[in-house]
């Protein structure tokens, strides 16, 4: 049986491909069409998958959506009622899209259908999934765990914002539910928009900018704005904020509080106070979420945890629960946000839907194969696509470019790496990064201002080899999908001076912590991934020739794309990255690439095309 799960026209489009339950592709939208975050029909993504099936869209035995137009619309309706007439500007900009086009969605999806098969069947294929159970689906059924509890937590799905679910076998039931609009993603992201990030995607910058910061204003945000129960659920006050109704995440009075306006991101500048309240956000969240988890193990008894969600990439909350030991094991999702929902639907349909039985990995292993369930290309094809770009390599054998490669990153150079299937979910897992040396102090602010264009204060992660990691980290598990953060270990840290202590803000950035600088954070902390030869045997022998090369099992590794620009996903797109900044070695499969050796003519002047804060 074949099942095809959807996500699109929100944000974050995507397709899931799954067989007799097993999952054979998925890939986002925005990695084909080169539109960050594109909400379009996933037309190429589901392409790849139908190809990646070798079938066609006639073979499909369904489709499933994440969620539930229908339900959004009421909720949408419902709000607007609620807070009528306050809000009818939004109102106004809000209802003719629906009425035009998201109240019709089943229409639109099947007249994109029609346009792969003109007699698909969709009246009889077609099945809708509700948001959270999508996101429950994608966290419990791949799991390695027969029974868990699954916590969903995003900005909102048709209603729910936080639900609680309980699985077992093929079984999943939700059983609580917080509804809209109350939601820890979007107080999150009222933050975000707040210090003037972008809603949606600037989340991520708030988590790394709050270890620069001390969380001064958490007590305001409990005291005024969040009201926490003790089992973790919460009620916003509304008064605060403009999402319901207006076109922005929060109002004056929100500001009031913390005695600032909204950051202006193209005119002002970060301050400590935009530090301070990343940090006090952060922690707020942290607080929610491990309230959230103790009651869940309280009540349900449960030993096993997964998460999703776009919350659930909070990966400094996740290792707070890990180190906490509330619960046995946890499993996060690693494409935790709205596109993991289009794998979702599809084990919704494929296990509840059709009750169909559903087979643990086994040894602790999940069945996400590593999160590499994306396109990739053959030797010869590679070559091909390279040559025509105007592209000058070398092609060696495998242990020549794991030997070349590891001496680059040795050497201290910026390394694209572009091989075997590409990753799902918006981490870069070893198919798709640049990687570097992190025992080098400059390798931070080189990667971020002159290889990825974007603010140096940005954090980087490291791939350690899993065998290796307990030495160097307090952690001593899997951790394959960088969506867990640990200290780095004791002995490997730098003792501060007085003088460094007394630092504050982003002059904390341009001193070495730890033997590995380029990954340890402010805090000591690093989102580890953990790297293991049967899931990326490549990527496991670059990381260990380097580890005999230099004593260190740790490489850096931080998505292969520029700031603006989704992942790469094809060889012209790795190597348009690779002439567009400042990387100095590019692997695409078995070619080799040297900066020098590349015509100046097509170089791209790609650090103008962005703004940095």
């Amino acid at each position: 049986m074949k099942i095809l799960g959807l996500s699109a026209l929100y944000h974050d489009s995507a397709a899931a491909l799954i067989e007799d339950g097993r999952i054979i592709a998925a890939a986002q939208e925005e990695r084909f069409t080169r539109k960050k975050h594109d909400a379009a029909f996933p037309k190429l993504a589901i392409e790849y998958c139908l190809a990646e099936a070798g079938c066609g869209l006639n073979d499909i035995d369904f489709v499933v959506f994440y969620d539930k137009p229908f339900l959004k619309f009421e909720r949408l309706l419902e709000t607007y009622m609620s807070f009528a007439p306050r809000g009818f500007t939004s109102f106004k900009t809000a209802i003719p899209v629906w009425l035009k086009e998201k109240l019709f969605q089943k229409d639109l999806l099947a007249k994109e259908f029609k346009k792969f098969a003109k007699d698909f069947d969709w009246m009889g294929k077609m099945l809708f999934a509700e948001h959270h159970l999508s996101h429950a689906a994608s966290a419990f059924f791949p799991s390695p765990f027969q029974d868990a509890a699954i916590l969903t937590m995003d900005g909102v799905g048709e209603w729910t914002t936080t639900s609680l679910a309980m699985g077992s076998g093929n079984s999943l039931e939700i059983h609580k539910e917080l509804h809209f609009p109350h939601s820890l993603g979007l107080l999150y992201s009222a933050v975000t928009y707040y210090t003037g990030f972008k809603v949606n995607s600037g989340e991520y910058k708030v988590m790394g900018l709050a270890p620069y910061g001390e969380p001064k204003y958490a007590d305001a945000i409990l005291d005024k704005i969040v009201d926490v129960k003790e089992d973790g659920s919460f009620h916003l006050d509304q008064s605060y904020f403009d999402y319901c109704t207006g076109l922005t995440m929060t109002n004056d009075r929100f500001a009031a509080v913390f005695g600032q306006p909204v950051r202006q991101a193209d005119k002002d500048p970060l301050t400590q106070f935009h530090m301070d309240m990343a940090a006090s956000i952060q922690a707020v969240t942290e607080h929610i979420v491990l309230k959230l988890a103790r009651s869940i193990r309280q009540e349900t008894g449960a030993r096993n945890l997964c998460l999703a969600g776009g919350v659930a990439l909070n990966c400094v909350a996740n290792g707070k629960i890990l180190r906490e030991g509330i619960f046995d094991n946890i499993w996060i999702q690693p494409a935790a946000g709205d596109a993991g929902g289009a794998l979702g639907a599809a084990l919704a349909g494929y296990h509840i839907h059709k009750g169909q039985p559903r087979t643990i990995t086994g040894g602790g292993k999940d069945a996400m194969q590593g999160s590499y369930l994306g396109p990739v290309w053959a030797q010869d094809d590679i070559e091909a696509r390279l040559k025509a770009a105007g592209a000058v390599f070398s092609v060696l054998t495998d242990d020549q470019l794991i030997e070349q490669t590891a001496q680059a990153l040795a050497d201290e150079k910026a390394v694209g790496w572009m091989q075997g299937r590409m990753e799902f979910g918006p981490r870069a897992l070893g198919g798709r990064s640049i990687l570097g040396d992190p025992r080098s102090p400059t390798m931070q602010k080189v990667l971020n201002l002159k290889v990825k264009y974007r603010e140096s204060f940005r954090p980087f992660a490291p791939s350690v080899l899993r065998e290796d990691v307990a030495e160097w980290f307090e952690i001593d598990g899997d951790s394959p999908y960088m969506l867990l953060v640990a200290p780095v270990a004791e002995q490997h840290r730098r003792q501060m001076t007085a003088e460094e202590n007394a630092l504050f803000g982003i002059d904390k950035l341009n001193v070495p912590r730890s033997s590995l600088p380029a990954i340890t954070h402010v805090d000591y902390s690093a989102r580890i991934q953990t790297v293991h030869a049967d899931t990326n045997p490549r990527y496991h022998a670059l990381i260990s020739a380097f580890k005999g090369k230099t004593g260190c099992p740790v490489v850096v590794n931080t998505s292969f794309n520029v700031r603006g620009e989704p992942i790469v996903c094809t060889p012209e797109d790795a190597f348009r990255c690779f002439m567009g900044s400042e990387i100095e070695v590019l692997t695409v499969g078995n070619c080799f690439l040297k900066k020098e050796e590349q015509d100046p003519a097509l170089k791209l002047d790609y650090k103008n095309a962005f703004e940095l804060d």
